[in-house]
């Protein structure tokens, strides 16, 4: 189930966009997540984290344990496109400052419409999850067309 969009937020990070890569954050707090869905969270539920634009290339992105969840079995990944892409099966129960690892088929992600980057409970078991926090970042690129560079003439002397 797809939760709202109160875990949803604009990128953060750096501020110079251009056509560098970029780095982007946001810290998804399950308590947040907790009383956007108005009851339990489960296994399977989807929660939209960093908004991405069409056109922008996901090179990379992770999970970070900011606040260790109160969950006794509870595992997230983190894609887009696919569930899993980012991050498959990380234990958000870990201490904080753990940081999930890139599965083996990782690779980056061109968005070829606006999309999210979207945390995804794998498993979820042995008491409910009412606390939490995960650091989600990402490293961006603008990948859109740059357009024609070539230089345009102009006739200044019927401009005065």
């Amino acid at each position: 189930m797809a939760l709202g969009d109160n875990t949803l937020a604009s990128a953060r990070g750096n501020t110079q966009r251009g056509r560098n890569p970029y780095m982007v954050q946001t810290t998804l707090n399950l308590a947040t997540a907790l009383s956007d869905k108005g009851s339990a969270l489960a296994a399977s539920d989807v929660i939209p984290v960093i908004a991405v634009a069409k056109g922008t290339m996901v090179l990379n992105a992770g999970i970070e344990v900011d606040t260790a969840s109160d969950g006794s079995t509870f595992t997230v990944d983190l894609g887009m496109v696919d569930a899993d892409v980012f991050v498959d099966g990380f234990d958000a129960t870990s201490a904080a400052a753990v940081v999930a690892q890139n599965p083996a088929a990782y690779q980056p992600v061109m968005a070829v419409a606006n999309d999210n980057i979207d945390v995804t409970i794998a498993t979820l078991s042995g008491g409910a999850v009412t606390t939490g926090k995960l650091r989600v970042w990402a490293v961006l690129m603008d990948c859109t067309d740059i357009g024609d560079m070539a230089a345009n003439e102009v006739d200044r002397d019927t401009l005065a």
